[in-house]
């Protein structure tokens, strides 16, 4: 990444005042670093809002005032949003609202508790949730936008559990599908030993999955600090339907956030729509 003309002057200052890694920084970085610290005290002024799990609305359309049944809107699938480690639905205010508003899906999210410890046991209660949404508003299928853990135990189930019979579309975000190796010393947490790179866990997801019906989308930043390496949140697998879109210029948090992320997230889920082009295996980037 380059520093900005403005600052040239100024680097050799900054090289004799501080540490060579911090002189090194690039306004881009320092963007990002600033855009992460918002959304995190936002985010924990929302926290509150999203511990409980959501109502349910009715599965079908409340009959017109003239007694005649209105028709629905959605032009797709129900969308199912999954959330991360020691997080809640909270996080997908924005998202909900861009789906909501622009794609017109039935927009649903499911919260598993912050001491879930396996996630296995995780995606089958994903499992579980997605037969109630099919059974309660028809569908025959879902979509699935999971962010960081929650797109890890979002493709155990599609993967592990048969869950390619109802996902259409996996979404994740900032999902570490190699594994990561950051902050080691979050080891205590057994879910956060399966997120490392050779645990069970991801040792059954790099097995063969030869037939699967599900199409993933990746979307992963070039600056997102959870993920170690960078890489380990793409997808890469020979068997399953993939693409891998890199975000540029933002961090972890800003993924289920920024408006662009969003915009992408809405084309990955309206590409098997008919009449719409798949770039199934065909790589993008965004630049925020």
């Amino acid at each position: 990444m380059r520093v900005t003309r403005a600052l040239h002057p100024l680097l050799p200052l900054c090289q004799r005042l501080l540490p060579c890694r911090l002189a090194g920084l690039s306004l881009t970085l320092l963007k990002a670093a600033a855009l992460e610290v918002t959304i995190l005290a936002g985010h924990l002024l929302l926290y509150p809002t999203g511990i409980a799990q959501e109502r349910r609305s009715p599965a079908r359309p409340l009959p017109a005032p003239d007694g005649t049944a209105q028709l629905p809107v959605q032009t797709g699938p129900p969308v199912v949003l999954l959330h991360g480690f020691i997080d809640n639905r909270s996080v997908f205010v924005l998202l909900r609202r861009s789906l909501a508003q622009h794609g017109g899906q039935r927009v649903e999210s499911l919260n598993y508790s912050p001491l879930t410890c396996d996630i296995r046991a995780a995606a089958e209660l994903l499992g579980r949730h997605i037969e109630e949404i099919c059974e309660r508003t028809g569908s025959r299928r879902v979509d699935v936008v999971g962010h960081s853990l929650g797109g890890l135990i979002a493709r155990y189930y599609v993967q592990c559990l048969g869950g390619d019979l109802r996902v259409r579309t996996l979404v994740t975000l900032g999902t570490p599908h190699s594994g990561t190796r950051v902050a080691p010393l979050a080891n205590a947490h057994p879910i956060v030993r399966q997120m490392r790179p050779g645990s069970e866990v991801i040792e059954e997801l790099a097995r063969p999955a030869p037939g699967c019906r599900t199409r993933f989308v990746s979307f992963w930043s070039d600056l997102d600090s959870l993920m170690e390496p960078l890489e380990t949140a793409r997808i890469d697998h020979p068997d399953l339907v993939a693409s891998n879109v890199q975000v540029t210029g933002i961090g972890h948090l800003a993924l289920p956030v920024h408006p662009l992320v969003a915009t992408g997230i809405r084309q990955a889920l309206d590409a098997e729509q008919p009449g719409s082009r798949t770039d199934a295996e065909t790589d993008g980037v965004i630049v925020a």
